[in-house]
């Protein structure tokens, strides 16, 4: 059980240790989500926007600047956990397979990446919430904190399938980007005429979009919202299983069909003392 906590330990600092160097997405998370929710709330006008709320069925009339803040906030913290990611995996796949390949764990590298993820997506949306509430008391503060957290997680597994399956920066940048803005835009009466249609149900962070606009402007609690996001994330997650095992495929075969004994399969089981700047 110890040699698995520390294979776990280790493989989360690496990923923590990637995510810190990032400083272009620290800064962003520090400036870019007060700026962006702040502009939103000023120079949006306060007029009432008339909505039915699909996920408790209530007529609302919520502020503009209020509504558009929440929609704000939502593609805030799925751009910048999407970004974190993608970046984290797309500059260290390397490190992942020569890390598979010397025989740590792929369960571990795994975990401790859920790990990475979780923890920046709970601390963006925690942070996101409390920027809200420096303009406005939303009536669920803990649903809203929840479902920014959801979204982020989605775009967070997503980040991680466009580092593993595109090829250049730009390409997961402008990807992100591209399906962010129809993602969150689309659902906001503000911005879209269709917010209303039927085809904004199968967007990826439209159970966000409910829940958060439920928690802003209705008491009525909507879980069943918050588990369709959930939804979206283990679809997301399964995928993003799927290219880490295809990047590490062939990482132990030849190994194994060599030699098979008891030397080699310890030497396999542990872990490679290499700093990952070393690999890159």
């Amino acid at each position: 059980m110890r040699r698995h906590l520390t294979l776990y330990a280790t493989a989360a600092r690496y990923d923590l240790v990637e995510h810190s160097r990032n400083r272009f997405a620290m800064l962003l998370i520090v400036v870019y989500i007060p700026l962006w929710i702040s502009l939103a709330y000023v120079s949006i006008p306060d007029r009432p926007a008339p909505l039915r709320l699909r996920s408790t069925g209530e007529h609302l009339a919520p502020a503009g600047n209020e509504l558009t803040q929440i929609t704000g906030a939502i593609m805030a913290v799925t751009l910048i956990t999407g970004f974190m990611m993608f970046a984290a995996t797309f500059t260290g796949h390397r490190f992942d397979r020569r890390l598979a390949m010397a025989g740590y764990p792929r369960f571990h590298l795994v975990t401790a990446k859920a790990t990475s993820l979780t923890l920046t997506s709970a601390f963006v949306a925690v942070y996101a919430t409390a920027v809200t509430r420096l303009f406005w008391t939303p009536e669920q503060t803990l649903q809203l904190a929840a479902a920014l957290f959801c979204a982020a997680l989605t775009y967070g597994a997503i980040g991680v399938i466009l580092g593993s399956v595109l090829h250049r920066e730009v390409e997961g940048m402008f990807a992100l980007v591209m399906i962010s803005v129809l993602d969150d835009l689309l659902p906001n009466p503000m911005w879209s005429s269709g917010a209303d249609s039927s085809f904004i149900r199968f967007l990826p962070t439209y159970g966000t979009s409910q829940a958060a606009t439920a928690a802003g402007f209705s008491i009525t609690p909507t879980p069943a919202h918050l588990a369709l996001e959930l939804v979206w994330f283990t679809g997301a997650t399964l995928l993003a299983l799927l290219t880490f095992h295809h990047r590490t495929r062939n990482a132990h075969p030849k190994m194994r069909r060599s030699g098979g004994d008891a030397v080699t399969a310890t030497h396999l089981s542990r872990p490679v003392a290499v700093e990952p700047e070393n690999l890159h």
